[in-house]
């Protein structure tokens, strides 16, 4: 039962946590004891770390990366991991109201009792809500404020990339892939975690570590960063992305959600990376290069998460499944293995150029729909050069016409806010959907459309993101070119996005912003019910800083970047010459189908150098 009130004995506790759930909307998000949970005893084990998506429940239990941390610390003999989520505002209003600390879901210890608090950063909407976190376990905010006493804040996902606007609240950054870096840290931990000055210096020599309080950040007169500079021998002027060569063993025994959660079904990782080279994906660049799980350990882990969870349905996860060595055989092998079970499988993240009408024809079960969903992005194929994702209309057409299915349901997200784009390139999202609305009448449409935002570590990074007066004519023609199609097109909050952008884009200066903006109650900011655009604009007002100058500032190649000491592997050099050919809407091929593009992973992927020195084409990282 949660420690923060006064409690006279188990029993008592039992009916003061039972009143708790009586006043909340979904009792479930907050209960624990799912099944395949781990509870440890926390008298007997001597390290225990609170494992945080800060979002509500349904979205945390969908996070890969989570259960993947969940796994791998719960293996340590001498290591417990629980998990904490964003309490809904109902449950946030009880916790005030009765002094209540926030809690873990295994064993409803105080989140203050223990040793380490880990965040997954993979939105920057959230910022605030990882504040609200920490202030509702009665744990200083900002890292300065905090001592031995207190747990040691650690925090990593894609948004620590650009560890910037956050540094103030974090005590160190995990600066990418974490199933070995965490393992690692642990050692650190054991040894000085009597002493946290000291241990954040051992672990600032550890690759992939970024402590931002060893670092200087300078501006000039015209507050842009000119220089981030280490203050102790510790700190490395480059922390460099730590990526695994071998993928460890998937999630086979996931903590199943007593309620309903985004992703309701299985989730078997096959590879991780994507040599697609879109210029505005940040995923395409920084989770590079591909890895590639053998096909018996793929069939392994379908075989356990049908026998330990009871899905019906396995998602056979990447960025660009359809890529994936031999996938029509994978997916007929457990097809036929499966199927009769009533079990299905969904391939998410396809690439027109990639699926094929007898690999759509392996999904099918009887008497059950499934939705493919795709990508173009664009509707003229001038932009889609310029972003680099040139799969020419015919193609896309003539993919969707042999998907024309009545079992089919077909998902598309387009873009607007490109570089370049114009209104008629914004009207030809619009033929185009029309083009395939004609061929494709069996199948049930979706059309996802979102604003770009820019992100660090892409060629997109220096562009700034197009100002609402510019949005807001494309909006415009889009509503009414769908709504003439019939396609419901809901509202896109411009607001919202210019948020994500700046903090997206931002430095140092914007710890503040973000406290600030906490203060005056911001929280839950994706959430458009609680979105309040004027809340950000007096933070970043009372701070003598300009949402546009982070969001919507156009950057020269030579400006020093807020997040240019942290290092992907994808070398400045290559996203420069990424960002010169994408105005000349000039395309640059996929390295798994032609020569390397020396993008810099040659100095890590022992298979990428072999393919930079010799030339040759379609190297195999498989990770057995």
């Amino acid at each position: 039962m949660p420690r923060g009130y006064n409690a006279r004995n188990k029993s008592n506790n039992m009916h003061e946590f039972n009143a708790i759930l009586t006043r909340v909307s979904k009792p479930a998000r907050y209960t624990g004891g799912e099944w395949n949970s781990i509870v440890k005893n926390w008298k007997t084990t001597p390290i225990k770390i609170a494992l945080c998506y800060p979002e509500i429940y349904e979205i945390g239990m969908s996070n890969l990366a989570i259960a993947i941390l969940y796994d791998i610390l719960n293996e340590q003999p001498d290591v417990l991991a629980e998990r904490v989520f964003a309490p809904w505002t109902d449950m946030e209003v009880v916790l005030r109201e009765g002094h209540i600390p926030l809690f873990s879901l295994e064993s409803k210890h105080r989140l203050s009792e223990f040793d380490v608090i880990g965040f997954s950063l993979g939105y920057e909407l959230t910022y605030t809500n990882v504040l609200n976190i920490l202030d509702l376990a009665k744990i200083p905010l900002f890292n300065y404020h905090r001592d031995n006493s207190h747990p040691l804040i650690i925090a990593g996902g894609s948004c620590a990339l650009n560890p910037e606007p956050m540094a103030d609240f974090i005590d160190l950054f995990v600066i990418g892939e974490g199933e070995e870096i965490i393992v690692e840290l642990l050692k650190v931990f054991r040894g000085y975690r009597e002493d946290k000055e000291e241990m954040l210096r051992q672990a600032a020599k550890l690759p992939g570590v970024y402590v931002p309080r060893f670092y200087q950040i300078h501006y000039n007169k015209d507050g842009i960063v000119s220089s981030i500079i280490p203050t102790l021998p510790e700190a490395k002027p480059k922390i460099e992305r730590r990526l695994v060569a071998k993928l460890p063993p998937p999630v086979r025994k996931p903590v199943l959600p007593y309620i309903e959660v985004i992703h309701e079904h299985g989730i078997i990782e096959i590879q991780r990376g994507c040599t697609g080279g879109c210029r505005f994906c940040q995923a395409g660049m920084i989770y590079r290069p591909v890895r590639k799980r053998p096909q018996q350990q793929i069939e392994e882990t379908v075989a356990e998460l049908s026998k330990y969870c009871g899905y019906n349905e396995i998602s056979l996860l990447s960025l660009d499944t359809g890529s994936y060595i031999d996938i029509e055989a994978l997916v007929n092998k457990l097809a036929n293995q499966y199927y009769t079970d009533h079990l299905s499988l969904s391939l998410p993240s396809l690439r027109l150029d990639s699926v094929t009408p007898e690999l759509t024809e392996l999904l099918i079960r009887p008497q059950h729909k499934i939705t493919l969903t795709f990508a173009p992005e664009a509707g003229s194929e001038r932009l889609r050069r310029v972003i680099n994702k040139n799969i020419p209309e015919q193609v896309t057409l003539e993919t969707l016409a042999a998907l024309n299915k009545d079992w089919i349901n077909l998902k598309l997200y387009f873009m607007i806010g490109l570089p370049s784009e114009t209104l008629d390139d914004v009207k030809s999202i619009i033929e185009l959907i029309a083009k395939i609305g004609r061929l494709c009448r069996k199948s049930r449409l979706h059309i996802s459309i979102s604003i770009l935002v820019p992100k660090p570590h892409t060629p997109c990074q220096w562009i700034g993101q197009e100002t609402e007066e510019k949005l807001l004519p494309k909006y415009e023609i889009l509503k009414r070119g769908l709504n003439q199609l019939g396609i419901k097109f809901p509202w896109l909050n411009l607001k919202a996005s210019q948020i994500e952008a700046a903090l997206s884009m931002g430095d140092r200066r914007l710890s503040k912003v973000i406290y600030r903006a906490w203060q005056l109650g911001c929280k839950f900011d994706a959430w458009s019910e609680y979105f309040n655009h004027q809340k950000w604009v007096s933070a970043f007002e009372e701070h003598g800083l300009d949402i546009s100058f982070y969001a919507n500032r156009r950057r020269t190649v030579d400006e020093t970047l807020p997040w240019d000491h942290i290092d992907t592997g994808v070398t400045r050099k290559f996203l420069e010459t990424e960002y010169h050919n994408l105005w000349q809407a000039k395309e640059t091929p996929n390295c798994s189908h032609g020569k390397c593009n020396a993008c810099g992973l040659q100095r890590w992927s022992i298979a990428c150098r072999e393919k930079y020195k010799t030339g040759i084409t379609n190297p195999i990282l498989l990770t057995d």
